[in-house]
């Protein structure tokens, strides 16, 4: 109550609308999204960040409508830009578990599944080592502050209960998802192609030495040799996020300004 109070009724309405779009952006962002982290903890979070946000963004409280209808609006742009926000970067993750997750696929770990933290949800053991390597790496280059400083500076372009959904962004995202789909295939391929010539080789050995068992010798090189190439492939991951990060705030910029008219 006592933080309540330091607010006027108007200034607590704009306090609500900056609190939706940080809470969706932060309980998208790979680490605070997880569900080990309690809930009152990203609540919290969100809400401190959310008070020092507030006294720089500028917005004239006479705009804030008075209706429910108007006002349910507003939260949904803000909603939508943070969702923006979010996904930019939840995206790229994704393009590097698909990666460790057809890597996983072909080694032969498509039985032996992890509970992922993030979501509560069984996966591939090579797609969790491939969602913490380029975590490291992501907070490693400071992406984590690009993101905040992104976080900042789309209350310059798209202000407070502005927000336009033009028919582009969406396109743009289908583009973005095909890019992160097409680099989750070129980080995974060398792997995929050295275990299929694998497969391919024990297969004729089969054909010529019906009395080895195939399985026994195959099912242990596969694993050594995806795990020595997945572990070559992190250079490239490294690269990748690197280049990612340069596009970030660029990539970042465009959508705010289309979303902002």
């Amino acid at each position: 109550m006592e933080i309540l109070n330091l607010f006027s009724p108007d200034q607590f309405k704009i306090f609500l609308l900056v609190l939706v779009r940080v809470s969706v952006v932060l309980f998208l962002f790979p680490i605070f999204g997880s569900s080990t982290i309690p809930s009152l903890v990203k609540a919290g979070l969100a809400l401190i960040i959310s008070m020092l946000i507030f006294p720089v963004v500028a917005i004239d409280v006479k705009l804030f409508p008075n209706n429910v209808v108007e006002t349910g609006i507003m939260l949904f742009s803000e909603f939508m830009i943070g969702l923006t926000l979010g996904l930019t970067v939840r995206i790229f993750f994704g393009a590097i578990q698909l990666a460790g997750q057809i890597v996983g696929f072909q080694m032969g770990y498509s039985m032996i599944n992890v509970v992922d933290p993030q979501t509560g949800a069984n996966v591939s053991i090579m797609e969790q080592i491939g969602h913490w390597v380029v975590l490291l790496i992501f907070l490693a280059l400071n992406g984590h502050h690009m993101l905040v400083t992104s976080l900042l500076e789309s209350y310059q372009i798209v202000h407070v209960g502005f927000f336009e959904l033009p028919e582009n962004i969406i396109t743009k995202f289908i583009e973005l998802i095909s890019q992160m789909f097409i680099l989750g295939i070129k980080v995974a391929a060398p792997a995929m192609a050295a275990l299929l010539f694998t497969s391919v080789a024990f297969g004729i050995s089969g054909k010529f030495a019906p009395q080895m068992n195939i399985m026994m010798v195959a099912f242990p090189l596969k694993i050594a040799i995806g795990l020595v190439l997945f572990g070559m492939a992190l250079q490239i991951i490294a690269v990748v996020t690197k280049q990612y990060l340069m596009q970030f705030k660029e990539l970042l910029t465009t959508f705010l300004v289309w979303m902002g008219g």
